[in-house]
């Protein structure tokens, strides 16, 4: 996961800068709806969505809902719910990662407990629901609805290949367009949706949506061999411990020889990043960090398409900044 510091990046900056005020609202929407009677769950709600973080997925509703023209509040609303929902997610995977690192301090379950993260991500998806309901759109929950389902399928798909070194590209993007794009193409889906947007632009965003959330998370990916875990805020090599096969990996077992192969392979069916540093040295020397990248760069160029048709404005600059900035990423 990216760190606060990752915020710096002078186009990100840009965009981030155009919702600022927007930002500050959809917090006293956030604040409001986690105020509960059972102070754990506000505890741990708390805890991790003030943890950093870009809230690119509120974002990205945000900006697009700009781009467009909306004119309402209830993007307020339904970026909160983004968020609740990405939340939710965040305190499940940790527990079934077994991860102790996020964002640079101790996750969740490392602080609280594992029943009380799995509790909590349940409370913040049921009270997501509820605020969706405020749209009094039923495309707003349908929307939402396949989303949170399609997230759940892409998280036991990606439990069942875990260990799995067989896995290849075609089924790794099926993974990551699920468990992580899908969540930002509701996003920029629902803002085209409340703006009255026409078919052809509501699916325009969705696609940029997609595409930006592949990019990313194909990034992330690449930031567990090449970043540095002051700056990401995660422990490198968590995702060969967890027997993830990531694109990095695929590639590298791809171009790698014999040996190479063998090596990454047995170390993703054993879960041991024993031989991280010799793993890393095969993914650099083979090209792989660098196709990685290029993926990342296809997917980014992708969404920066998508943009075209759409109004041209402040904030339809910051999404193509957003985009843009990916290519970037260190962090």
């Amino acid at each position: 996961m990216p760190s606060p510091a990752a915020d710096t990046s002078p186009n990100a900056a840009a965009a981030l800068e155009l919702i600022a005020a927007d930002m500050r609202e959809v917090d006293r929407v956030i604040a409001r709806r986690l105020d509960t009677g059972v102070p754990l769950v506000s505890e741990v709600s708390k805890y991790i969505i003030s943890a950093g973080g870009k809230r690119l997925r509120p974002a990205l509703l945000l900006l697009m809902a700009g781009a467009l023209g909306y004119q309402g509040d209830q993007h307020f609303n339904l970026a909160a719910v983004v968020e609740f929902i990405h939340t939710a997610t965040l305190l499940h995977d940790d527990v079934v990662d077994e991860s102790t690192l996020r964002r640079g301090r101790p996750t969740a379950n490392e602080s609280f407990g594992n029943p009380a993260s799995v509790l909590v991500g349940d409370f913040l998806y049921s009270r997501a629901f509820q605020m969706m309901l405020d749209a009094n759109n039923v495309r707003v929950m349908d929307i939402l609805a396949e989303a949170t389902n399609i997230i759940a399928e892409g998280e036991v798909l990606q439990l069942m290949n875990m260990h799995d070194a067989s896995l290849d590209e075609a089924a790794y993007l099926r993974v990551i367009r699920s468990k992580t794009a899908k969540l930002f193409e509701a996003s920029t889906r629902l803002a085209a949706v409340i703006s009255g947007a026409s078919p052809a632009v509501e699916e325009a965003c969705a696609t940029y949506g997609q595409a930006l959330g592949t990019a990313f998370q194909v990034i992330d990916d690449v930031l567990d061999y090449a970043g540095d875990a002051s700056e990401t805020g995660k422990n490198l090599g968590d995702d060969l411990r967890e027997g993830k096969t990531t694109l990095p990996l695929i590639l590298a077992m791809q171009r790698g020889n014999p040996e190479q192969s063998a090596l990454i392979r047995a170390a993703i069916e054993a879960g041991d990043s024993a031989q991280l540093t010799q793993i890393v040295a095969i993914v650099r020397e083979t090209g792989a960090l660098e196709a990685t990248r290029d993926a990342a760069a296809a997917e980014a160029q992708r969404a920066i398409d998508a943009l075209s048709g759409l109004p041209s404005n402040p904030h339809a600059t910051g999404l193509l900044q957003l985009a843009a900035q990916l290519l970037e990423r260190r962090a």
